[in-house]
This record gives C-alpha cells, sequence and structure tokens, in this order.
C-alpha cells in the first residue's frame, strides 16, 4: 500500500493495524470483490439507527435524499454525517476502514454517507459500477461499504453482485444485454442486521426487488481515492458546529481540513 504519512497517522487514530484483516480476507476481497463482516453494530445499535433513520425521513419529507440522489420507491437520506454525531462509526471503524484501505491502496477519503430505504414492491435496480469508466486490477479508485439495519435476505431487497466482476476490465452494459435482467454468476449478499459488507465499488451490482411486506433499511458509506471528487462534497456540505465536534483524524478523512 502507497499511503502518505498523514493517511498512515490517521489510519493509526481509529485503530487500524496490520493484521485487522486474514490472509483470507485480504484474498477474498481482493479476488471476489467484496468482504461480509458481521457484528460491527450490536443490536441496541440497529434499533437506534432505525429510528434515528425513521424520524430523518419523517422530519425531511421531500426534500429526504436531495443532497446526493432520490429514488422512486426509496426512502433516501444523504449528508448523514452532518445530521447526527452516532453516523460517525460509519467513517471510523477500524475493521471496514482496513477493508477499504485493502481495496484502494492508495491515500483515501469519505465521499458520501447516505441511506436507502426500500419500500414493499420497490428497489429493483439495473446492474452497475459505482465508476463511470473500466479500470486495470488493482487501480482501484472507489470503494463502498453497505451497513445493514435490517436483515438481507431473500425476498426484502439484498444487494446483488456479480463476484470477480471488479477485475473484468468491463462495465456490466459493455457484456450484457439487459442490465436490468438477471446476471448467470450473481449472488444475494444475504446477512443479519448489524453486518457491514464492503465491496469493491467496481464490482458490478444493484439492488433487487423487495418482495416482502416491511421496508428495508441499510446505510452506504463510500470512499474514493484522496485526489478523486466526493460524492457529497464535505466541506460545502457540514455545518461549522459539525466539524467543530469532529476529532482531526474524521476531518482529514473528510477532506474538510
Amino acid at each position: 500500500m502507497k499511503f502518505s504519512h498523514k493517511m498512515e497517522q490517521a489510519l493509526a487514530d481509529f485503530g487500524v493495524t496490520s493484521n485487522q484483516l486474514t490472509e483470507d480476507e485480504r484474498k477474498f476481497i481482493d479476488e471476489q470483490g467484496y468482504l461480509i463482516i458481521r457484528d460491527v453494530l450490536s443490536p441496541d445499535q440497529v434499533q437506534a439507527f432505525t429510528a434515528r433513520l425513521d424520524e430523518l425521513t419523517e422530519l425531511e419529507g421531500e426534500d429526504a435524499g436531495k443532497e446526493v440522489h432520490k429514488e422512486e420507491g426509496t426512502n433516501r437520506l444523504s449528508n448523514l454525517i452532518d445530521k447526527d454525531s452516532m453516523f460517525e462509526v460509519c467513517i471510523t471503524h477500524p475493521k471496514v476502514l482496513a477493508a477499504i484501505a485493502q481495496v484502494i491502496q492508495k491515500d483515501f477519503k469519505h465521499s458520501s454517507l447516505n441511506s436507502r430505504e426500500t419500500l414493499p414492491g420497490a428497489g429493483h435496480q439495473r446492474f452497475h459500477a459505482d465508476y463511470g469508466k473500466p479500470v486495470k486490477p488493482g487501480e482501484y479508485v472507489v470503494c463502498n461499504s453497505v451497513w445493514l439495519i435490517d436483515d438481507f435476505n431473500k425476498t426484502n431487497g439484498a444487494t446483488r453482485i456479480v463476484s470477480g466482476s471488479h477485475r473484468k476490465e468491463k462495465l456490466p452494459q459493455d457484456e450484457m444485454e439487459d442490465i436490468h435482467a438477471a446476471h448467470p454468476d450473481e449472488i444475494q449478499l444475504l446477512a443479519p442486521a448489524g453486518t457491514v459488507v464492503v465491496f469493491n465499488a467496481h464490482l458490478w451490482h444493484g439492488g433487487t426487488k423487495n418482495e416482502s411486506k416491511a421496508s428495508r433499511h441499510a446505510m452506504h458509506s463510500y470512499f474514493c481515492q484522496r485526489e478523486d471528487e466526493q460524492q457529497l462534497n464535505q466541506r460545502e456540505h457540514l455545518r461549522p458546529e459539525t466539524v467543530n465536534r469532529l476529532s482531526s483524524a474524521v476531518r482529514w478523512i473528510l477532506d474538510v481540513g
């Protein structure tokens, strides 16, 4: 990994160590493009996040998600770091950051923290990557993490992926006739609430339709190379009082000073 002294210091401040990931975990995320990390959040934390996300959705109404993205059939929220200190764990958890570092391999920063609540009967997405052009294996620019606030099961809209597709040097539309259709090699990421799935964001992925009778909550904590543009410019959106409560390491990873 080619990290600057500042990157190394920030990771150290967050408690990231060289043995945070096992060799098997490093190999798996390198080759398959994702890593399932269980029990990141406790049941009490899951309950608190659910309550706060529902509260923010109600408070923001039609404006919910407007900072980044709104999507029919879902309740979206954006700019979560600015809205409650409880969300800071999504950018500071040491094992999650170790997995992000394993993917990007260079100085990186936080790009955005959003939530996506998939409503019953909705949520199906096309296969896509979170970067607009193919990259060579090992030259990855973006990495995402999905924080499961509800269980991801076969019926409630769990994310689907094509394992290893981050190494194809292709986008889904370069190979698939219909990027909304099923892929013969797709799998669903199924895991209980409290799990975090870190995935190379060049991996082909997309949400599936929520066939259940309940909504399904998740958060997406997204990272990019230091030189890349953030999905949500933190300097423009974080209030001064938010920046003032953050540690120097958090401000650095958010690129706000």
